[in-house]
């Protein structure tokens, strides 16, 4: 999007002193400046309009530029809330978690939301098996213990298996998520899909009555390539303890299919039986109810409520809001209510003591809990009607998906009430997006409801990407009954808010500067770079004139000293390419070939150094080793950097004399002292002849 300041802060007369001044420069004719002269009153309307056009411009709406923005295929990102695992292996016995219930770490709240149970079952062993023994990994399960294990073996292959064993009938909990830790590569791309498998397939099962049986996983370590979560559904009934592990007890097995790593899977940790909570501080709830006679709920969010309660009495109608009251001598829109000792309220309609009931149907009944801090100031202002009408909200930080208004409307008979989330847009809805960082509303139409006020229903608030909590905190709980020690194995991930204009704008920006078609050799190689779930070190793309192709060689990241492509990353990489290439280029893979270049070198050090040999070998290593540098394929080996290079060591005294050789002079040749490889290869260290003379000095 265009950058509008200047226009905005040049005014009239700036703009006519720019104008006065071009004039001589671009006609030595035009010599007649007043006002009276024809062409000056037409530079002074164009001019005019000029500066009426860039406010214009620099005036537009949230709306309009939200909706350019769009054009171009950019929305804003949603805010979401942290999510965090948490694991309850410090419990001794299995309890039932509330929906809401509330986690604490500093001054950030984290809650569930959905009745969870916790403690039923635990990991008690990790076992590998190829097909003839068990190797014991248990040591995984320990979490002040990091090292590494090539759960399937240094060279893994189809029909390898990973046994999880397991203290407590899991059957009960229907889902569970395990989260692994693995020594992930740095270098390895982020895949679109979390959930897909690039080296490996894997075949999960769980032992039951009937033998193994297949479950399903949603797998997000990709085969156990990066660290991530397991989700795991348990059959309903039949599950068994496996007996022929090292250990007894319930067992689910992980056995690869397909085994084409690129790099051998190490893994450092295991935690089972984890449960989600999400980065959020409920500040006022809202729950529905299909029934129009006794409701009861449970405060989420402490004792110290206020309520306020809702009903719907035709199909298709607002609410009408009812009063509490303990008797029953009233006329009116009213309810009795009795707080039970466990904090239970329940709420009773009748129409024949009152003359009012909501009437049966779905959602006919919304109660709505406040704290105390939200319930003086809930009020938030008026619909007055005008475009984009701005209204600030008491609170900042918001969690977008919980938040709705009230909208409260007078009619003959009293008041109606809708609750009213951002952005739905149908025909007479208020229409108004909720900007949940900054706490605001932008009502961009207005509809049925000018002159309505407005109130906050419900409501959480949030910290942002500060809910994204590094590994290994200890989590307290406010219910007082369960004890504390609730471990987070993983970083908390997700939280963030929703992006404003200036971010999509920035968003927008980068992703213009962003290669997405072949074109360029730089554009080649940098989508070769980023291809997704593959690890690449290298890439350089050249063009053949004599064929118009373009060339391009690649090194991967692997285990292997000399790493060469496989098939998997052939593929990726040509699938790749092949989408984004111009229609008429035509391009192929090369792959990486390797020179050794020798060295002779003699040298003269300083006295009173001890270690100088290794010293300076270790120097000419590092400048001739093109694989683990920044070097790249075809770079040119110059005789002068690598002179220097052991020059400058405080060890030497003088470099006496130096010479390089390539030990393949097809793929690198020597040219006045400096090596040239070709444009696919790459350099590493050959014979190394290393003379050391102790100086004089």
């Amino acid at each position: 999007m265009l950058s509008v300041d200047e226009l905005k802060s040049r005014t009239y007369e700036e703009r006519m002193e720019d104008v006065m001044r071009e004039i001589p420069i671009l006609s030595s004719e035009w010599t007649n400046y007043n006002a009276s002269d024809p062409g000056i009153t037409i530079i002074e309307s164009l001019t005019a309009f000029s500066a009426l056009q860039g406010s214009e411009i620099v005036t537009l709406n949230y709306r309009a530029k939200m909706a350019l923005l769009k054009m171009a295929g950019f929305i804003p990102a949603r805010g979401k809330c942290a999510k965090v695992l948490l694991s309850s292996d410090h419990m001794e016995e299995a309890r039932m978690l509330k929906a809401g219930e509330r986690f604490h770490l500093g001054d950030l709240c984290f809650e569930t939301n959905k009745e969870t149970l916790i403690g039923q079952s635990r990991l008690i062993g990790v076992f590998a098996y190829d097909g003839s023994q068990y190797r014991d990994y248990s040591y995984l399960l320990d979490k002040e213990i990091s090292v590494p294990a090539k759960i399937f073996g240094e060279d893994p292959k189809a029909q390898n298996s990973l046994y999880f064993i397991i203290e407590g009938d899991p059957s009960k909990l229907k889902k569970a998520i395990f989260y692994v830790k693995m020594i992930d590569n740095p270098r390895r791309n982020k895949t679109e899909d979390r959930t897909e498998h690039i080296f490996a397939d894997i075949k999960w099962e769980c032992y039951t009555t009937r033998g193994f049986e297949e479950i399903s996983v949603r797998d997000y370590t990709s085969a156990f390539v990066n660290s991530g979560e397991l989700n795991i559904s348990f059959p309903e009934q039949g599950i068994a303890e496996y007996d022929k592990a090292p250990v007894k007890g319930y067992c689910i097995r992980a056995t690869l299919e397909r085994a084409e790593y690129d790099i051998v899977p190490k893994m450092t940790n295991v935690y089972g039986f984890l449960f989600e909570v999400w980065q959020k501080d409920t500040k006022a709830f809202s729950q529905t109810f299909n029934k129009n006679d006794k409701i009861s709920i449970l405060s989420p969010i402490g004792k110290d409520v206020y309520y306020l309660v809702f009903g719907k009495e035709k199909k298709g109608s607002s609410y009408r809001r009812y009063e509490l009251t303990l008797g029953r001598e009233q006329h009116g829109r009213f309810c009795n209510y009795v707080q039970a000792p466990d904090g239970t309220m329940s709420f009773e309609f009748s129409e024949e003591d009152f003359g009012y009931a909501p009437m049966k149907a779905k959602e006919c009944v919304r109660v709505i809990l406040y704290n105390e801090e939200i319930m003086r100031q809930y009020n938030v202002g008026k619909v007055i009607g005008y475009d984009d009408q701005e209204i600030d909200l008491p609170i900042e930080r918001i969690v977008h998906e919980t938040f709705f208004l009230i909208a409260r409307r007078k009619v003959d008979d009293g008041y109606i009430y809708d609750f009213v989330r951002p952005e739905r847009n149908n025909e007479g809805d208020l229409y108004y997006h909720l900007l949940e960082g900054d706490g605001k509303i932008i009502i961009e139409d207005p509809g049925d409801y000018i002159d309505a006020d407005l109130f906050m229903g419900s409501v959480s608030i949030m910290s942002g990407d500060k809910g994204n909590i590094n590994a290994g905190n200890l989590l307290t709980i406010e219910d007082q009954s369960i004890p504390d020690g609730f471990y987070n194995p993983g970083a908390g991930t997700g939280g963030g808010f929703r992006e404003n204009l200036e971010q999509v704008k920035e968003r927008f920006q980068v992703d213009m500067r962003t290669p997405y078609r072949a074109v360029t050799a730089k554009d080649f190689e940098y989508l070769v770079m980023t291809t997704p779930g593959l690890c690449i070190r290298k890439a350089k793309a050249v063009i053949s004139e004599h064929d118009n192709k373009v060339r391009v060689a690649i090194l991967p990241d692997s285990d292997a000293k000399f790493p060469k492509l496989s098939h998997i990353y052939a593929e990726k990489i040509k699938e790749r390419l092949v989408d984004r290439r111009l229609i008429t280029s035509q391009f192929s893979i090369i792959q990486p070939n390797f020179v050794a270049i020798g060295v002779k070198c003699t040298v003269y050090v300083k006295r009173h150094y001890s270690d100088v040999q290794q010293q300076i070998e270790n120097r000419i290593r590092a400048n001739v080793d093109y694989i683990e540098s920044d070097r790249n394929f075809g770079d040119r080996l110059t005789f002068e950097d690598v002179f220097h290079a052991i020059e400058e060591l405080p060890c030497v005294e003088y470099v006496y004399d130096l010479s390089l050789h390539s030990e393949n002079s097809k793929l690198a040749q020597l040219k006045e002292y400096d090596i040239y490889p070709r444009f696919d290869t790459l350099c590493y260290p050959g014979d190394i002849q290393l003379e050391i003379v102790n100086s004089e000095k």
